[in-house]
C-alpha cells in the first residue's frame, strides 16, 4: 500500500511540474523594460593623444660647432635672454680676426685710390694728364670703394657667426628636453633641425588628439571637452577644441586596416602644474545637444525587416500581397531593415519604428515613434534581437529604475 502512495506522490509532483511550466510559458517571454523619459542628450565624439605645450621652441645652432658649455638641464625655468648654450668660438673668432685685417686693407686702398684721383683731377684740370688717365683713376677708386664694401659685409657676416656660437632663449618657460652633452658637435645647418634643446611654455597646454574621419565632421572650434589624463586617474579636466587639422592621418595604407584620422587640438582651462608633455590622454568632445527630448535606451534599439514592420502596423487590414516574390540578395535585405523598438501593450509585444537622432553613451534622442511614458523591452539582447515578435506575449522580469 505504501508503494501505491509514493508512485502516486511522485506522479502528482510531475503533473504539477507540468501544469507550473503550462502557467508560466502562459505569462510570456520574460522581458527586462524600462520608462520612455524625457531629458537631455549629449552627443561625444571620444579621440585619444598626447598633451603638449601650446608653445615650445627648438633650439639648434645655426653654424656648426663643439658644444663647450649647456648652462641648464631639463626642468630649469628660463627668462627671455637667458644664456642655454655657448659653442667653441675659436674658429669664428679667427673668421673675424681675418675680416678686419681684410677691411684695414680695404680702407686703405681706398684712400690712396681717392689721393691719387683728387691729385689726377688736379692735373686734368692744368691739362699735365689726359682724360683717359683720368677716367682709369675713377675706375681705381670705384673698385678701392667696392672693396672695401665687400670687406665690411664680410667682417658682418663672420661677426653673425661668432654670434651664433651662443645660444639663448627666445621666451621664458621650461626646459622640456635636452638632446646633446657637451663635447657633441652640432651640424649647425639653417634648413636641417639638429636640436640640442627644447624649451617649452607650460602655462599653456594642448591636447593633441586623432579622431575618426567620420567623427570629425561633427566637431567644430569652440566645442567644449572633456579631458582625461592617464598620469591622473579619476580626474577630469575642461578644455576647448582650438583647431582642427586639414590633413589626414592615414595609417596602414592600402591594406584592410586602413585607418584615417584628422588631428583635433583641445586648449585646457587651468591646466595641472605636474602636466608634462608627451603624456597620454583621453578626451570627449562635446558636439550635439538636445535637452527636453525623448530618449530611449540604446540597448531597447533593434532591426526589423520592412516586411514584418509594415505586417505589424497594418495588423487588422487587409493587404495585397505580391503573388511573385522577386528574391532579393543579402544586401538588399540588409539595406530594408530598419530600426524600432518594442514596446509592451495590454501584456504583449508591440513593434514600433521609430526615427533616431542623436546618441550619448547610453540613449538614443527619439525624433518619433516613441512618447515619454511608454514602456520600452531593453532586453535580454539574444529576445530581443532574434526572437521577439509584434504581439507576443511577455512579462517583465525586472523593471530599471528611470534615470534622467
Amino acid at each position: 500500500m505504501k508503494k501505491y502512495w509514493i508512485t502516486g506522490g511522485i506522479i502528482l509532483i510531475i503533473v504539477l511540474l507540468v501544469i507550473a511550466n503550462i502557467a508560466q510559458k502562459d505569462k510570456g517571454t520574460e522581458v527586462m523594460a524600462e520608462k520612455v523619459v524625457r531629458g537631455t542628450v549629449q552627443q561625444k565624439v571620444t579621440g585619444s593623444g598626447q598633451i603638449k605645450p601650446a608653445v615650445q621652441v627648438k633650439v639648434s645652432a645655426q653654424v656648426a660647432g663643439k658644444i663647450i658649455r649647456i648652462y641648464v638641464k631639463e626642468g630649469d625655468q628660463v627668462k627671455k635672454g637667458q644664456l642655454l648654450v655657448e659653442l667653441d668660438p675659436q674658429k669664428y673668432k679667427a673668421s673675424v680676426e681675418r675680416a678686419q685685417s681684410s677691411l684695414l686693407a680695404a680702407k686703405a686702398n681706398e684712400k690712396k685710390a681717392k689721393s691719387d684721383l683728387d691729385r689726377t683731377k688736379e692735373l686734368y684740370q692744368k691739362h699735365l694728364v689726359s682724360e683717359a688717365d683720368l677716367e682709369a683713376a675713377e675706375a681705381n677708386y670705384e673698385a678701392a670703394v667696392s672693396n672695401r664694401l665687400q670687406a665690411e659685409a664680410s667682417l658682418k657676416e663672420a661677426q653673425d657667426a661668432l654670434d651664433k656660437t651662443m645660444l639663448y632663449s627666445s621666451m621664458d618657460g621650461v626646459v622640456t628636453k635636452v638632446n646633446k652633452e657637451e663635447g657633441e658637435m652640432t651640424l649647425g645647418a639653417q634648413f636641417q633641425e639638429d636640436v640640442i634643446l627644447i624649451v617649452s611654455d607650460l602655462s599653456v597646454m594642448e591636447a593633441v588628439v586623432e579622431v575618426d574621419e567620420n567623427d570629425v565632421v561633427n566637431i567644430k572650434t569652440g566645442d567644449s571637452a572633456v579631458v582625461e589624463v592617464d598620469a591622473f586617474p579619476d580626474t577630469t579636466y575642461r578644455g576647448v577644441v582650438t583647431k582642427i587639422a586639414h590633413s589626414a592621418i592615414t595609417k596602414g595604407l592600402g591594406t584592410a586596416e586602413q585607418v584615417t584620422n584628422f588631428e583635433v587640438t583641445v586648449t585646457l582651462d587651468n591646466p595641472d602644474p605636474r602636466f608634462l608633455p608627451g603624456m597620454s590622454t583621453t578626451v570627449d568632445i562635446l558636439t550635439k545637444r538636445l535637452d527636453n527630448v525623448v530618449k530611449v535606451p540604446i540597448q531597447a534599439v533593434t532591426v526589423r525587416s520592412e516586411e514584418e514592420i509594415e505586417k505589424a502596423l497594418n495588423k487588422g487590414k487587409k493587404t495585397h500581397k505580391n503573388t511573385k516574390p522577386e528574391e532579393e540578395t543579402f544586401e538588399e535585405k540588409k539595406q530594408k531593415m530598419k530600426e524600432v523598438v518594442f514596446i509592451i501593450k495590454d501584456g504583449k509585444a508591440a513593434l514600433r519604428p521609430v526615427k533616431l537622432g542623436i546618441s550619448d553613451d547610453t540613449h538614443y534622442a527619439v525624433l518619433s515613434g516613441l512618447k515619454a511614458g511608454d514602456l520600452v523591452i531593453t532586453g535580454p539582447f539574444r529576445i530581443l534581437n532574434k526572437t521577439l515578435r509584434d504581439g507576443m506575449p511577455v512579462r517583465v522580469k525586472n523593471k530599471k529604475r528611470n534615470k534622467r
